[in-house]
């Protein structure tokens, strides 16, 4: 599925929340959404515990994002968002061992996405850790 169609299914209550201005919480939700594909075909050659990791990982990242930000205190925020960079890190060590179940071309795709995730963690993390420094 492709984000500008996956967009047309999300919920208005979710894109009228103020959270939904973050795009690594958009990018991480949209893939945990494709990821829900990607596990399908792993389950199918019955490497259970592969694609469990790689969902959990994957799943964890939105969720992370959207409870630090959530937080009021700046330090709490960053460190939400340090678990959510950790997690998408690892979501990327299991897509590069899925490729072979997946296929190269989606599993690279899907690696590529994590990256633009992790660089925009890593912004949002130093943002906060200098926002409670300035506090």
């Amino acid at each position: 599925m492709k984000y500008e169609k996956w967009l047309e299914i999300v919920p208005k209550e979710m894109k009228e929340d103020i959270s939904w201005r973050l795009e690594a919480y958009r990018l991480g939700l949209f893939l945990s959404d494709a990821c829900w594909k990607d596990t399908e075909k792993i389950i199918q050659l019955k490497r259970f515990a592969l694609a469990d990791q790689l969902y959990r990982s994957v799943g964890s990242i939105s969720a992370n994002i959207i409870e630090g930000y959530s937080r009021i205190s700046k330090k709490e925020k960053a460190r939400f968002y340090e678990i959510s960079l950790g997690s998408a890190r690892e979501a990327r060590d299991w897509y590069f061992k899925s490729r072979h179940a997946i296929n190269y071309e989606r599993a690279y795709s899907r690696i590529k996405l994590l990256t633009s995730i992790i660089k925009l963690l890593q912004r949002m993390i130093s943002d906060q850790r200098l926002k409670s420094k300035n506090s």
